[in-house]
């Protein structure tokens, strides 16, 4: 399959953007300091304008997150265009095992439901997602009312519509979208997580470039049509981008209380709708102004990112554009610097095997956050997790120092720089390929180099850092992970998720201390020795 890339506008200006607004657009996510890794502004067709925050670029897929839930509705789309599946039908007919926890709301529930976040379901988001049973978990999830009667995000509604659209057409939801999605936009075949039985996740786990959402959103302001073909349907493309449910009581998260549509949100004014994924995954799509832009990122404060956007609009396209100016870039991220080596303490641990105690990692596992080298926001919603750090080996070369490491049965190696310039590595833990830009320091100085060794791995196609930091003295070592955006950034969510998830009247000053323990919990000290 040949991949195809946007036409390019040479300046901002040319496409009827002002790089005035755009410049205050990004002054405004540099300035409040946002986790965002790429921006793509386009409009009447071509990219006006687009940076990336280095190591991030153009040529790795990002996890999506929940924009991934758009990509499953697409997908229900061309199964209802083609006449085998209809907005009526009955999920529990599609899939009978669901009648086996009886509910008079299995006679209800259609697949209309689970696209417009309807369907009355709620699933506790600590249930394990390792055991095989995601369906089972869906029958038995607690019903908050009757279908078609609210609104309750829940994303296994996206799941169990890609459970259904597999079994009417025998094949994988990815196999289903090449031909009609993702060839016609000259998108290379995306990753996209499974559940313990290959079916896809649906309301999370896609990877996509930043330019393959940039194509799916000039889709939706052409009525479905990309470079003047029709791909996705028209008329799907109508009813996905209007109000399918309220949501205006959302008054908590005003950019979310403008309504929902089938797998989009609908934007405040000027309007339009998006696509919206954790940690700012994002495609504004703006029908009034013919308009598309584009995030990726890892910002736990997603509204500060919305807020950045939606404060220049409608004048990113009404104000006049005069000469286009500079436009601030997206920072690079700092470099971890050279240092002096420890060549006494790289020689005693040189090719030798670290072990770790097991019994912190097990506990971590028993509780579902098994400890990784990628960091748990990435893996909390994995079937197959990654986890169980163990057998780690260092080789120290001129400028870098190779660092290999066991996971259960997998087993990788990542080349660090330690000359201030990461190197890029690519490794599969859980079953999910990741690209790494991977670095190394001894803390210390010329004089007294130290005995602490710094390891920075930024996964290129998810959301964060891992820092992992060893401690040595004789043949003892302690290593302490750490996440960069740190996992505090998932604070206000988590104490959401505990309140509606623990089944007991319990006080605030109660839920906020668990949490704090869950989240030191996932990030525990390991102790371990050099054997």
């Amino acid at each position: 399959m040949q991949t195809t890339s946007l036409p390019r506008a040479k300046t901002p200006e040319a496409a009827g953007i002002s790089s005035q607004v755009l410049a205050r657009i990004m002054q405004d996510i540099i300035g409040e300091g946002l986790e965002v890794h790429s921006v793509m502004v386009l409009r009447h067709g071509q990219v006006a304008y687009e940076d990336f925050r280095k190591p991030y670029g153009p040529d790795e897929p990002h996890t999506l997150y929940s924009t991934s839930k758009s990509i499953t509705a697409i997908a229900a789309g061309f199964a209802i265009e083609e006449g085998r599946l209809h907005l009526d039908d009955k999920v529990a007919d599609l899939v009978p095992e669901l009648r086996e926890f009886p509910h008079e709301n299995w006679d209800k529930l259609q697949v209309v439901h689970l696209l417009r976040m309807s369907a009355g379901k709620h699933l506790n988001y600590l249930v394990d997602k390792r055991k095989k049973r995601w369906v089972h978990d869906f029958s038995r999830g607690e019903w908050l009312y009757a279908p078609g009667e609210g609104w309750h995000y829940c994303n296994e509604n996206c799941y169990m519509l890609c459970v259904i659209i597999q079994r009417l057409y025998n094949q994988s939801v990815v196999d289903f979208l090449m031909p009609r999605l993702f060839e016609p936009l000259g998108i290379e075949r995306p990753f996209w997580e499974t559940d313990g039985c290959g079916v896809e996740t649906g309301g999370w786990g896609l990877y996509l470039r930043t330019e393959d959402l940039a194509k799916i959103g000039l889709c939706y302001l052409d009525e479905g049509k990309y470079q003047g073909k029709q791909v996705i349907p028209a008329a799907w493309v109508r009813e996905s981008g209007r109000v399918q449910t309220d949501t205006s009581d959302r008054k908590d998260e005003p950019n979310g209380s403008h309504g929902y549509g089938y797998g989009l949100w609908m934007n405040p004014p000027p309007g339009g709708f998006r696509t919206d994924g954790l940690f700012a995954q994002f495609t504004f799509i703006l029908p009034a102004y013919d308009a598309c832009i584009v995030t990726t990122g890892g910002e736990g404060k997603m509204h500060d990112v919305l807020n950045a956007v939606f404060r220049h609009l409608p004048a990113l396209f009404d104000e006049q554009p005069g000469e286009p100016c500079a436009i601030p870039p997206l920072p690079d991220y700092p470099a971890l610097p050279a240092a002096p080596r420890n060549r006494i303490q790289e020689e005693r641990i040189e090719g030798r095997t670290i072990r770790f105690s097991p019994a912190t990692q097990r506990f971590c596992t028993g509780v579902g956050f098994p400890l990784s080298v990628i960091p748990g926001m990435i893996f909390f919603m994995s079937a197959d997790k990654a986890g169980g750090i163990d057998k780690v080996r260092l080789r120290f070369g001129e400028d870098s120092v190779k660092f290999s490491w066991s996971e259960g049965a997998e087993r990788n190696t990542v080349l660090c720089g330690m000359d201030g310039r990461p190197r890029k590595c690519k490794i599969t833990l859980g079953g999910v390929p990741f690209v790494m830009s991977c670095a190394a320091a001894w803390e210390g100085t010329p004089d007294a180099p130290g005995d602490t060794l710094q390891l920075r791995l930024r996964c290129l196609t998810s959301v964060s850092e891992r820092r992992l930091t060893f401690r040595f003295k004789g043949r003892a070592v302690v290593m302490l992970p750490r996440s960069a955006p740190g996992l505090d950034c998932l604070r206000t969510d988590s104490e959401r998720f505990a309140r509606e998830n623990i089944p007991l009247h319990l006080s605030d000053k109660f839920i906020t201390g668990a949490v704090d323990t869950v989240l030191w919990l996932v990030e525990p000290r390991l102790v371990g020795v050099v054997q």
